[in-house]
């Protein structure tokens, strides 16, 4: 832009015309080349260019100092502005390289002229004439010029090193801030309680995803506004926490209240609440942290169940104990006086039932010593389809089983394994068929094992189904409590040894049930993923007593 301003004013001769024109279109080549260099990463193409791009600025400026007076041109400033810019892209060290190249060329082209010129005289030189010689002229005005394009290059150097440096130390300023900013706010949002904080007025200033989850309420929806106003209803209780926190500038380490969900489920909510204090400002809001407590209360239950059955268990163990001897000798007795009195009418009826009592009271102990005796499985490599078929056959032999009743194996073209207790397993699966087959009485009826394997996690379900008339909905959540039964001969035992059988295998017992529609049991165990070709089972078979 410069050089075309000099050249303009000066209105040069036209033999300069047609190097500038080249001069310009250089440039511009340079200027594009230097932008796809550094777009394509091409680093030292672009320093190459670079390089060259000052060497054509400096020779350029050469010729102009050259043909407007050399010693006494005002256009050597045009040196300057080169070395600044190479500041800018050099810093220091190569900023005074150009400076060394730019004052060679600067005395080069004052010597030249002045050897041509005879001191490169005119007006100006006829003055100095009385105090310097011509050779003085030229030396002190082209030191001077070098002392100032070192300075401008030291200053303008040393200048953009801070500057980069400063930049740098900006830039890495900037990247931890947002990285702080970053790990800050991934880490509220994904931590895995919910976290909610107000300001001073009550108003909800950060509400992370689990808050979302748990509260079944959305950012944007509860975003700057006041918390009574989004958590009044069935959030409420909330609401009294985080205000009385406010309110008393004091902080609660730990409660527990119920909430209630959109769909009516009660959530039991444990939260910790404090208040947001700043130095600088005193108090700025409150902080709740909270859990949804469901699976805690749901664990904490299943440890109090299981601690009053182990306490059961070793109850009816003693009871057991102390009452099978004599049960034992008054059977025995009533055996020998049976045989060898003569008994007749009701005399005969009385003794037959005390036989068929003492055998069900029999019968009873023997359930409470298995109930008693469940403890931790020694677990194995258990192949289920044959346990299956085994208690098939056990249960047709059973008196509770008719053969109107259809019992059906649904099963994977191959053999499925299972980690357990192969005796466990039997018992258990022994005990559902007998209730199935005595929830069917009498009447016609169906029965069904049904296998699926989850190629996710390997683990594999096991499903005793029934088309009895179900189970009430009220006796779902009893029916693996010891001693409870609904039959009127029942000792409540059966499915509460099913359950401890599946706790002492690691597996896991799921109820589902509605009247009239019969009642389904998912037994859940961890598979094993082996498997043998040469032992194919039926995808479907159906066993029946006829």
């Amino acid at each position: 832009m410069i050089s075309g301003v000099i050249v303009a004013w000066l209105k040069f001769p036209s033999f300069l015309q047609f190097p500038f024109l080249v001069y310009c279109i250089i440039t511009l080549t340079m200027l594009v080349t230097l932008l796809l260099f550094r777009r394509m990463r091409l680093h030292f193409l672009y320093r190459f260019m670079i390089a060259l791009q000052f060497s054509v600025e400096i020779l350029v400026e050469v010729g102009i100092v050259y043909a407007t007076g050399s010693l006494y041109s005002p256009f050597s400033v045009l040196f300057l502005l080169t070395i600044v810019s190479a500041a800018l892209v050099y810093r220091l060290v190569g900023t005074l390289l150009v400076a060394s190249l730019v004052s060679v060329a600067y005395a080069g082209v004052s010597w030249v002229n002045a050897a041509i010129l005879g001191g490169g005289g005119g007006a100006a030189s006829s003055m100095t004439d009385s105090l310097f010689s011509a050779d003085d002229i030229v030396f002190y005005s082209t030191f001077l010029h070098v002392l100032i394009f070192y300075l401008v290059a030291f200053v303008s150097g040393y200048l953009a090193e801070k500057l980069q440096s400063k930049d740098r130390a900006l830039h890495s300023a900037s990247t931890e801030l947002k990285r702080a900013r970053l790990d800050t706010g991934d880490i509220l949002r994904h931590l895995n309680c919910g976290l909610i904080t107000i300001d001073t007025n009550g108003d909800i200033v950060y509400f992370n995803r689990t808050a979302e989850s748990i509260l079944d309420l959305k950012e944007t929806e509860v975003s700057g506004r006041h918390c009574r106003s989004v958590f009044g209803g069935r959030l409420e209780r909330l609401a009294d926490n985080l205000m009385s926190v406010l309110g008393s500038r004091e902080w609660f380490a730990r409660s527990e209240f119920e909430i209630v969900s959109r769909s009516g489920a009660t959530i039991p909510l444990g939260i910790s609440t404090s208040v947001l204090y700043d130095e600088d400002f005193g108090i700025r809001g409150v902080i709740a942290i909270f859990q949804d407590l469901t699976e805690v209360k749901r664990l904490e239950e299943k440890m109090r169940r299981a601690d009053r059955m182990a306490a059961i268990g070793e109850l009816s163990a003693c009871i057991a104990h102390e009452i099978r001897n004599p049960l034992a000798s008054i059977s025995g007795s009533v055996e020998v006086l049976k045989s060898e009195l003569p008994l007749d009418g009701d005399n005969e009826s009385l003794m037959s039932l005390i036989v068929k009592e003492t055998g069900r009271l029999n019968g009873i102990l023997s359930d409470f010593l298995l109930y008693a005796r469940i403890g931790r499985s020694q677990l194995r490599k258990v192949e289920l389809q044959r346990v299956i078929y085994d208690v098939i056959e056990l249960i047709r032999r059973h008196p509770a089983y008719t053969e109107k009743i259809v019992i059906d194996l649904r099963a994977a073209n191959h053999v499925t394994y299972v980690s357990g207790d192969e005796d466990q397993l039997k018992q258990l699966l022994l005990n559902l068929a007998v209730n199935a087959c005595e929830a069917l009485e009498s009447g016609p009826g169906h029965i069904e094992f049904n296998i699926s394997e989850n190629p996710d996690d390997g683990a594999v379900l096991l499903t005793v189904r029934d088309t009895g008339p179900g189970i009430p909905e009220e006796e779902i959540d009893k029916i693996f409590l010891p001693f409870h039964s609904s039959k009127r001969l029942g000792t409540g035992l059966g499915l509460s040894i099913v359950s401890r059988l599946m706790e002492a295998m690691d597996g896991r017992i799921e109820v589902a049930s509605r009247p009239g529609e019969g009642a389904e049991f998912r037994l859940l165990f961890r598979g094993l993923r082996e498997k043998s070709g040469s032992q194919d089972i039926p995808t479907v078979t159906a066993i029946s007593g006829s």
